[in-house]
């Protein structure tokens, strides 16, 4: 089943690749060219205090960071459409009330599908393969609270009041407040 769920995911990735074209016309709702360019998306720490995601404060931190991400189409006035974010990343999260720590690998790819108004956390669906990290807020969210590390191919929608709907193709989630339980 492992070797069927990592073909699948190898899959999707070729397909996912395939699907974004190397140059377009500038009238195809694209970037004109030039645009169409890789950029560092560097990723920021972050800290949440007790019972926001765990029910003790945490705070994440990138180990290593080396996402990028590519515009591949736009609204006429010129927000963003559709874009694709991938590239390593590790982040180590700590339960700050104890010191305990782990290094998640949240190196997946998505490629995000912004409705009018939309940004990368409201108004957009997600469509991923491989690990992110997520936080899921209670009665926010289709999930309990908790700190997860969806892994497998998935998409996460977020509606316009920012409600988070995380449905599988494939995979599952693990929540590392789990392991960072005092």
């Amino acid at each position: 089943m492992r070797r069927f769920t990592y073909l699948a995911m190898a899959t999707a990735t070729a397909v996912l690749l395939a699907a974004v074209p190397a140059s377009a016309a500038p009238d195809n709702g694209r970037p004109p060219s030039g645009d169409d360019e890789w950029v560092p998306v560097p990723s920021a720490p972050f800290e949440q205090e007790a019972g926001i995601t765990c029910d003790f404060p945490i705070r994440g931190e990138p180990v290593l960071d080396r996402v990028v991400k590519m515009v591949l189409a736009t609204y006429p006035d010129g927000s963003s459409k559709r874009e694709i974010y991938t590239g390593a990343l590790i982040y180590r999260v700590t339960n700050t009330a104890t010191g305990e720590s782990v290094e998640v690998d949240i190196s997946g790819t998505s490629v995000l599908q912004m409705r009018p108004g939309g940004s990368y956390s409201n108004n957009v669906t997600w469509r991923v393969w491989g690990p992110i990290l997520l936080g899921m807020h209670k009665d926010r969210s289709n999930y309990p609270s908790g700190m997860y590390v969806p892994n497998g191919i998935y998409t996460l929608d977020v509606s316009k009041s920012g409600y988070r709907t995380l449905r599988f193709t494939v995979g599952s989630a693990h929540n590392i407040c789990d392991d960072l339980q005092p």
